[in-house]
């Protein structure tokens, strides 16, 4: 984004993903998910930390997986999920600023 203007294209797919991620609770999935031993996280393992049911886990993850920033697979009758890490790094390179570039000092004059 500092390096050169988002077109509209790229600024959907942003959009999608940084609106999955204002969810508290698709927040702290994504963060569940990521930081699991083994980098992926059977869905059974991810509803007891949450005071809400388990379809709206589902629901919550499905978004997640629609905004393109985790990956599913279907093993037997459960669910894993792992993050997608390029999803990761396209957030993070477009909220980077150059390293050459001033710093905002934040005033006025």
């Amino acid at each position: 984004m500092v390096r050169e203007p988002l077109g509209e294209e790229a600024a959907t797919d942003l959009a999608r993903m940084f609106k999955a991620l204002s969810d508290p609770v698709r927040l702290r999935l994504l963060s569940l998910i990521a930081s699991h031993e083994g980098g992926e996280a059977c869905v059974c393992d991810l509803t007891g930390p949450f005071d809400v049911s388990q379809p709206t886990i589902s629901h919550h993850l499905k978004v997640l997986r629609e905004a393109g920033l985790v990956g599913s697979e279907r093993r037997g009758t459960w669910v894993y999920y792992w993050v997608l890490p390029a999803a990761l790094a396209r957030l993070s390179s477009l909220l980077q600023t150059p390293a050459a570039a001033p710093a905002a000092t934040g005033g006025t004059g």
